[in-house]
């Protein structure tokens, strides 16, 4: 049986030594305003092949203009779209995750037991969509920069929780177990 959990509050901690279920906290990509230039460009390649399309000069024919415009949708739309989707980062109750990569897949990851720094940087662009970049660093390994993370408030606070709840549960679990009370009298 599942214990509550409030919007306010933490979960309650599971008991001493039970197993604890990875659970996924959040997942989410980038702010995908960096995708608004891949827009434009889509939105001008069709305007000018509509208007190009049976109206080109003599020695070009309709099949370029249409090639020409698959090129260029392909590299300024597609790949950044695709480059974009790729990009995933994941916070379950145990660890921070990234993965990225279209054809070949990167995958780094830093646990919350061993605890990090959080460093928010926001440039004035970023305040204004409300977005930030994240840079956990534990000492030990490279720093995990998580770019232009949107609500970066709320990604920050849930990061900070998950590193305290994980850091108290592995003091609990790490202490040796209580010895078993004295019989009562009377009691055999």
């Amino acid at each position: 049986m599942t214990q509550p959990i409030s919007y306010g509050g933490r979960p309650y901690a599971p008991a001493p030594g039970a197993p604890t279920p990875e659970l996924r906290v959040a997942r989410f990509r980038s702010h995908a305003r960096r995708l608004t230039w891949s827009a434009v460009v889509l939105i001008l390649v069709a305007g000018a092949c509509g208007y190009f399309y049976g109206n080109l000069p003599a020695p070009f024919e309709d099949w370029m203009l249409v090639v020409a415009a698959g090129v260029v949708v392909f590299v300024l739309v597609l790949l950044p779209f695709l480059s974009w989707w790729a990009h995933v980062y994941t916070i379950t109750t145990r660890r921070v995750i990234e993965r990225s990569g279209i054809l070949a897949s990167r995958h780094r990851e830093m646990s919350h037991v061993r605890g990090y720094s959080i460093q928010i940087r926001r440039g004035v662009l970023q305040r204004l969509w409300r977005t930030g970049t994240l840079t956990l660093s534990n000492g030990v390994e490279p720093p995990l920069r998580l770019a232009n993370v949107p609500s970066v408030e709320l990604v920050h606070e849930a990061l900070v929780d998950q590193v305290e709840v994980n850091q108290i549960l592995a003091h609990r679990d790490a202490q040796p177990p209580l010895p078993p009370p004295p019989p009562l009298p009377g009691t055999r």
